[in-house]
């Protein structure tokens, strides 16, 4: 496509995109094609989002090699790739460097994309993506057409980026990497900080002030909203407050309040009255004050994924999207939150087979694991059955680093079945296996080397009424279909 129907900056018009496939990488990818810039790409293997973007027009190649960017006329304007994913001697990052292509990181051109919208974000070590798609689903509801680019598939458009007709862009801000602190956003929805990402950070003090350091970015005129149910969170809206307001930039809060001593500064904006289970999801109760509405309400608002972290999300969700398009009222948003359909691996019901109910959740941290098994717990205790965990840890840094917090969270299972480490991006470390889990867990717990003998073992176990979770962020998410079909047989 001519420079003419390219409604992209010249250095983005041909885009080469080392992995392109990834769940970042390929939402950006369909941002760039919808705005008319030409994409080729390269990823390992085929999968449905390499499929899908060769439907829409890009040029992608299974494998790396130098030779794949010359898959577009003239040859790419920049080559893209990612902090953690691709190591530097890939062959194609090395062929760009020779010809003086410029090589830019994911988050350098996601920032060049938002130019010109108003931006709301979404960072935190838990949560970005559930509270990112309902701020996008309830704003699309209202008709706001927002562009966005979050980390996994919307149910209702099955897509993980759009490019929006509307003045609003929403995204998550990743922190693992401290890539956010390339963003200048409006709006910054912080839902949660704890120690993660220990192998890039190296310290907990070090993980922490990247999100002190991304506030300072926010433009004047801007908003924080933050969780003042979270330590972390509420401990960074208490040193940041006094200068993001000298800043010209409004902190509120969200949340039962539970730590609001320690920002006491923040006025709690968005209260949690209330929370019931209903069926896999809530109804909540929720009081919206002063400055995010005029006049103090209280609203009702039905949350469709179970636990109290959702609906914690559900209400950053809201104050972020309020803040961002304030012309939009609280009713409409809360009927879009009420109408969200949920995230590919977010609780996702994957099936039922034998009277067992199948589950599969991204959680690979902790207090995630913490998070999604309480909330199995609350939907097994209005329907009966028991929990069956089935976990994969991610990384050998995390799971040497957690390994005894995992095994505290899993024992909240009835049952619980460890695989072995999902390695990604590191190499095995001597010592560091799933049984450093398995063998801490304090109620009944197996580990199970091969992935793929993870049916059989679920098979053994579960008995008709119970709920299974197949949990992690590696290829586990794969194991569903075959344990429905271990289950039926």
């Amino acid at each position: 496509m001519s420079g003419l129907d390219c409604d992209l900056p010249p250095n983005l018009h041909r885009v080469h995109m080392v992995g392109i496939g990834g769940a970042g990488m390929s939402g950006l990818a369909r941002i760039l094609l919808a705005r008319g810039g030409a994409v080729s790409g390269s990823d390992a293997r085929e999968s449905r989002g390499v499929i899908a973007l060769r439907a829409r027009g890009a040029q992608v190649g299974i494998g790396h090699h130098g030779s794949a960017l010359d898959m577009l006329d003239g040859g790419p304007t920049v080559v893209v790739t990612t902090h953690a994913a691709i190591p530097h001697d890939n062959p194609e990052l090395v062929e760009a460097r020779r010809r003086g292509i410029p090589v830019l990181y994911r988050p350098q051109v996601l920032a060049q994309l938002m130019d010109g919208h108003r931006t709301l974000l979404i960072t935190g070590t838990h949560g970005k993506t559930s509270t990112t798609s309902m701020a996008v689903v309830a704003l699309q509801h209202c008709g706001a057409d927002p562009s966005f680019a979050i980390g996994g598939e919307l149910n209702e458009s099955g897509t993980n980026a759009h490019h929006g007709s509307g003045a609003v862009f929403v995204a998550e801000a990743d922190e693992s990497d401290g890539s956010l602190l390339e963003y200048r956003p409006d709006v910054v929805v912080v839902t949660n900080i704890e120690a993660d990402h220990l192998d890039f950070f190296g310290s907990e003090a070090a993980y922490v002030q990247v999100f002190d350091d991304f506030l300072a970015l926010i433009r004047p005129g801007g908003t924080l909203v933050v969780c003042l149910d979270d330590p972390g969170a509420a401990a960074l809206a208490g040193r940041c407050a006094a200068a993001l307001a000298a800043a010209d930039v409004d902190v509120i809060g969200y949340g039962v309040g539970v730590h609001r001593a320690l920002a006491p500064s923040v006025p709690l904006a968005g209260r949690l009255v209330e929370r019931s289970a209903r069926g896999t999801g809530s109804s909540v109760r929720l009081e919206l004050t002063p400055p995010i509405v005029p006049e103090p309400a209280e609203r009702g608002m039905a949350v469709t994924l179970p636990g109290e972290h959702m609906a914690l999300n559900a209400l950053g969700a809201l104050l972020g999207a309020l803040a961002v398009a304030p012309s939009i009222g609280p009713n409409a948003l809360i009927e879009g939150i009420d109408s969200f359909g949920g995230v590919h691996r977010r609780f996702e019901n994957r099936g039922t087979a034998a009277g067992v109910r199948v589950y599969d959740d991204y959680a690979h941290h902790p207090t995630e694991v913490r998070a999604v098994l309480t909330a199995a717990r609350g939907v097994v205790t209005e329907t009966g059955g028991r929990v069956l965990a089935v976990f994969q840890p991610h990384l050998y840094s995390r799971t040497e680093e957690f390994a005894e917090q995992f095994a505290q969270a899993l024992s909240l299972a009835d049952e619980v079945i460890v695989a072995e480490v999902y390695g990604a991006r590191e190499e095995p470390r001597p010592g560091v296996t799933g049984r450093l889990i398995s063998d801490a867990v304090t109620v009944p717990a197996v580990f199970v080397d091969a992935v793929t003998d993870l049916p059989g073992a679920v098979a053994a176990r579960a008995r008709r009424g119970d709920l299974v979770l197949t949990i992690g962020a590696g290829d586990i998410t794969m194991q569903a279909p075959f344990i429905l079909a271990a289950l039926d047989s």
